[in-house]
């Protein structure tokens, strides 16, 4: 074996092992957070948060799940989780599909004043959530969905407009445009351009866009907390009610299932789909 092939060797095994330390030190969080919610309290408070359950019990996912006190009733996560799930849904699917027809227009059918119009929804990627809450809280008011799961949908879906249109717009724009002149030329309209030839062709920047939708709305809880009365609120709004809620001795492993079940959606989204974000990424959300 040559002295450059052992070298080469060598540097490998010690960036795979760097490589390990560093996974090792971001699923250590993890680690302890799973352990921990799978612990009775006393083994807990007794300072056995690393070590493994001496005693295995699904009590703690079971009292966060539809037992914990959370607010004023003792209902548990359970009808947050249903409100997130009905919030995150329809406002990623309303957000990306209004996406997909801005970068449509802005690059495919464009007009004058295209380009200040897609400035000034480029402007609302930079607008601070804190700035739009009072203005936001009016408009809801005037609308009738303060304290609704429709309103929250609005507002999330205001948004993400912005964002959307910026990964369709830079996508679209990398997209042929002799098809879209060409089916014009055989009499397509609008629409069915739109959703014959464009929007079949869109799967990986629309797995980018829902990606990112989707973490963000659901990790959401500014806007929940702000928006959301006590039959509305989402599932970030009712983890932070169950630490608060604990009154005395504070139940670490009911915290930790609560917590994990409130991450789950958002994992599965990324072990699901993570490879195509990236392949999405690299298709063409970053042209233009």
């Amino acid at each position: 074996m040559s002295i450059a092939s052992s070298t080469h060797r060598i540097a490998r095994f010690a960036l795979y092992g760097v490589l390990a330390l560093f996974c090792l030190y971001y699923l250590m969080p993890l680690y302890v957070m799973v352990v921990n919610s799978l612990k009775p309290l006393s083994e807990i408070t007794s300072g056995g948060m690393i070590a493994l359950p001496k005693e295995w019990t699904v009590a703690p996912w079971r009292n966060a799940w539809s037992e914990a006190q959370v607010g004023v009733e003792a209902t548990g996560m359970r009808p947050y989780f249903i409100n997130s799930f009905l919030m995150v849904i329809p406002a990623v699917a309303i957000a990306t599909i209004l996406g997909a027809l801005n970068g449509y227009v802005l690059t495919k059918w464009t007009f004058k004043g295209s380009t200040i119009l897609f400035g000034f929804l480029l402007f609302g990627c930079f607008i601070p959530f804190q700035i739009v809450l009072i203005p936001m809280a009016r408009a809801l008011g005037m609308m009738g969905l303060a304290g609704t799961v429709p309103g929250l949908i609005f507002v999330h879906v205001v948004y993400g407009i912005s964002f959307s249109t910026l990964y369709f717009r830079n996508y679209y724009a990398a997209f042929p445009t002799e098809l879209v002149r060409a089916a014009q030329i055989d009499g397509a309209g609008f629409f069915t351009i739109f959703f014959r030839i464009l929007l079949p062709n869109s799967g990986p920047i629309a797995v980018v866009c829902v990606i990112w939708l989707f973490t963000n709305i659901w990790n959401d809880f500014l806007f929940g907390a702000s928006f959301s009365d006590f039959n509305s609120q989402p599932m970030t709004v009712a983890l932070n009610n169950l630490v608060q809620s604990s009154t005395g001795v504070q139940e670490y492993n009911v915290h930790f299932a609560g917590a994990i079940i409130a991450a789950l959606p958002t994992l599965l989204v990324y072990i699901v789909a993570g490879r195509f974000f990236v392949r999405g990424l690299m298709s063409g959300s970053v042209k233009g």
